[in-house]
Order: C-alpha cells, then structure tokens, then sequence
C-alpha cells in the first residue's frame, strides 16, 4: 500500500473498506473459471494501460504498458496469460508466445523479468562466443584451427565482437551468407565456412544463449563433386612411379593409389612393426579420425601394393621404425600441437610433370578416390569403406567414379549375352575383367569358386532319385 493510501485512511477509515473491496474485486477478475491464473487489462484517466495479474505465489502484480492501443494491450495481456499457466504447469512456452517474447525490446522484456514472469535475457556477445567456442573445443586438429580461424575471421569481420547475440535473426544470418557469395569465395569454400557456422550458433543455443540458431536452413551449395575428381588410370599409375626421384616416392604414390592412405598423415605414420607379412595385412594410423574413435584399422597388402612394400622394407636401415624413413618428411609433418601442413604436393606436382600429365585438383585425394573406385567394383562398398576409412555416403559422394571402362564393361557384356548363353557369356566375361591388383588377396577363395559340379548335383543319390 502507497503512503498516499495510508494518509487516505488515516483522514477517512472507510477507505480501508474500499480498498479492501477493491482488492477483492480485482482478485476476483484475476481468477478466472477452474481456478487458472489469468491477467486483467485496465486503463487510468491519463489514457495508460496497465496489466493487473495474479502470480503463482499469491501476490498480485502490476505491468504498466503506457499509451498503447487496445489491440497492443490485448496481445500483451494473452502473452502475460500464456507465460502465467506455462510457469504455473511447469511446462515450456508455445511457439507463438515464444516468438512474441523474442520479438520484445530489451526495456520491455526487462519489465517482465523484474516481475519474475520470464528470466533475464542473455547478454552473450558475437565476441564471447567465439572464443568460448574456441574454448571448449580445444581437442581439434591444428589443421581443423585453421580452418575455424578463416570462418571466425568472417563473422567478427561481418557482424563485430560487441553485437548481441539476441539482435542476429535468419535475415542477419542470410546476408552473410550473401556476403560470403560476394567475396567471390569457391562454393565448397562457403558451404563449409556455413556449416561451421551453424555449428557455432548451435554452441549458442546449447548453452541457452540464444532460444533457436538463426543459421538453421541456411546453406549454400558446394557444388557438382564431379568436377573436382579424377580417376588416375593403370597406366597414369606407372608412369608416375616411372617418374619417382627414388623408392622413398615410389611407395608413398603406392600407399595412396593402391593401399588408399589419406597423405601425408596415414603413410608417414605408417610403422615397419605395422605390417604383418603373414597375414598380408598392415594396421593403418589414422591421426584424422582419432578423435572419433577409429585411430586405427586393418588393410590388406593388395597385390599391387606387395612389391614397393618390400622395397621399403629391403631399404629400411637400422634402427628405422617408420616405413617412409622418419626422418625425411616426418618432423615438418609434427608441430607443437600436432599434424600440420607440410609441402609433399610440390614435389609430387612435379613428378606429375614429369611423368608428362596434367596436374588435377586434389593430387594426393584422386589416388585415393582411384584406388577406392576399384575397390567398389570388386568388394561389397562396406567392405571398401572399412579398408579405406569413410562411411558409405562419403564415399559414394566425393570418392567413387564411373570410368569410360566400366561403361565398356557393361556394354561389351551385354552384346556378349545377346549372342551367347547368359550363364556362360557372363561369367566369361567377368572372369576376363576382374582386377587381378585386388584380387590376389583372395585368391584361393576364387579358386574354389572354379570347381566344376558335375550333372549329380551336390547332393548323394538316393533311393528314390
């Protein structure tokens, strides 16, 4: 009660008994049928608006709105109403009164947090999130910072450190992806720099600073993968191998084409102890996804692969541990904090020269891509990825190529079995195309598959038969 009250009583007592009534009459209204909490909308001889409602512990409150219209009012008055049985259910906001709320001013939704009808607003910064981001994501590769530092740089370039996070809605979020498209970047350049972003406002609202991520829905196509791929051939192979300064380059162009390493981090990792002669195999290294829980995995010694294998290990000197000797290109390859860029695309973009071919996008990833591609067409796609280290989408997305072959492939057997018997037109053919790199690792299995049966069948005769 106001001290204007209390010197009204003490001049006329029944005032007392007015305001008492008044409070009763006012609680009243503010109760509505069931018992559920409601507001009530009035306005004073001075034209201002006011909200009266009843919070959940008994008290009744007051939101002045001032000179609005009465349809300003009425939707105030809904909202107080829907945030009122949602705080008394214990329940979360509606979308529509959720996105009211949001739409509010800073002075207005401080009003209603000094009411205690919903929690002060967040003061997170553009600023403070990224390098709380950066913060709680210091297990990342160095090589993966690098990348972060050109897409933060865009954002504190775009929208500035001190922006509010709260002030950054899906139109904000559009023009700079549009600011991105204007700096002529490539589009697989945006489309990463956008995901990372989204992965950054996601951060944002995991952490209760923001109520959704304005960058959901926004991205950018990375274009035709197509286009940056190529297929290095059998005989693009050996020339390249022909062209190798030494052994030390011919068994790092082998690991990638036909063992499918991820260079440099998976052959310069590769381990002399690593390779097991008797089960033809080699455990790979895999400093990339260790991180994700798949450090490591087994690999056949492909028949084509075998023979720079064991030049390397007729080359190794003793005391070598690592398969391309650790001390060449090793020690660039290892910074303070981890793997680092290093400069092998140089020199192999020279022997590429040399080898008389013309340099394509992505060197050391088309070997790897290649030797996956002929993996595919031999083995289940399962069974390749695991070889090769990538899901089945990721593969089929930026690895595996049809080539011209396949296409002659698939025509020459099907104008074989127009002519001929289907079982023996295809079966001919298959056996003529098969790969005989992939294949010598299990070999004695095909093997088996050659025996004839013979008009008995599989089963003994019987009685009856």
């Amino acid at each position: 009660m106001e001290w204007w009250q209390c010197a009204t009583i003490m001049v006329n007592p029944s005032a007392l008994w007015w305001e008492n009534k008044k409070s009763d009459a006012e609680r009243t209204n503010l109760q509505g049928k069931g018992g559920e909490i409601m507001a009530s909308l009035s306005t004073d001889k001075a034209g201002k608006r006011r909200i009266l409602f009843m919070a959940p512990d008994g008290d009744r409150k007051m939101l002045w709105l001032g000179r609005v219209s009465q349809r300003k009012a009425e939707t105030f008055k809904v909202g107080v109403e829907n945030i009122l049985d949602a705080n008394s259910a214990g329940a979360i906001l509606d979308a529509s009164t959720a996105a009211w709320l949001a739409n509010l001013d800073d002075a207005t939704h401080d009003k209603l947090a000094k009411l205690g009808l919903v929690a002060p607003r967040n003061s997170a910064t553009v600023g403070g999130l990224l390098a709380d981001f950066i913060a709680a994501n210091t297990h990342v590769k160095p090589a993966t910072r690098v990348m972060w530092r050109h897409t933060i740089r865009n954002l504190r370039e775009y929208f500035g450190d001190p922006r509010p996070l709260r002030t950054i809605g899906t139109a904000e979020a559009e023009g700079f992806r549009q600011g991105l498209v204007e700096q002529k970047l490539a589009a697989a350049t945006v489309s990463r720099r956008l995901q990372l972003t989204r992965q950054i406002f996601g951060y944002a609202v995991r952490c209760e600073w923001l109520d959704r991520n304005p960058f959901t829905g926004i991205s950018h196509t990375s274009g035709d993968p197509r286009l940056r791929q190529h297929y290095v051939t059998e005989e693009e192979t050996a020339l390249l191998i022909d062209a190798a300064p030494n052994w030390v380059w011919r068994t790092i162009i082998a690991l990638a084409r036909y063992g499918g390493l991820r260079t440099p981090s998976e052959t310069l990792s590769l381990r002399i102890a690593d390779l097991d002669w008797e089960r033809g195999a080699m455990t790979v290294i895999s400093p990339k996804t260790e991180n994700h829980g798949h450090g490591h995995r087994a690999v056949p010694m492909f028949a084509r692969l075998r023979p720079f294998l064991e030049e390397a290990w007729n080359m190794a000197q003793d005391g070598q541990t690592h398969v391309i000797p650790e001390t060449l290109y090793l020690p660039a390859a290892h910074g303070p904090n981890g793997w680092v860029n290093m400069n092998l695309r140089t020199t192999f973009a020279k022997i590429v020269k040399r080898a008389g071919l013309e340099p394509w996008p992505r060197l050391f990833h088309a070997l790897r891509a290649s030797c996956e591609s002929d993996l595919a067409r031999e083995y289940p796609i399962t069974t390749a990825c695991k070889w090769i280290g990538n899901t089945v989408s990721i593969a089929a997305r930026h690895y595996i190529q049809v080539t011209d072959d396949d296409f002659r492939r698939a025509s020459g057997c099907a104008h074989f079995t127009a002519q001929q018997a289907p079982e023996r037109g295809c079966t001919r053919r298959q056996q003529e195309t098969r790969n005989p790199g992939f294949s010598g690792v299990c070999e004695p299995l095909r093997h088996c598959t050659t025996v004839q049966m013979g008009d008995d069948g599989l089963e003994p005769p019987t009685s009856t038969l």
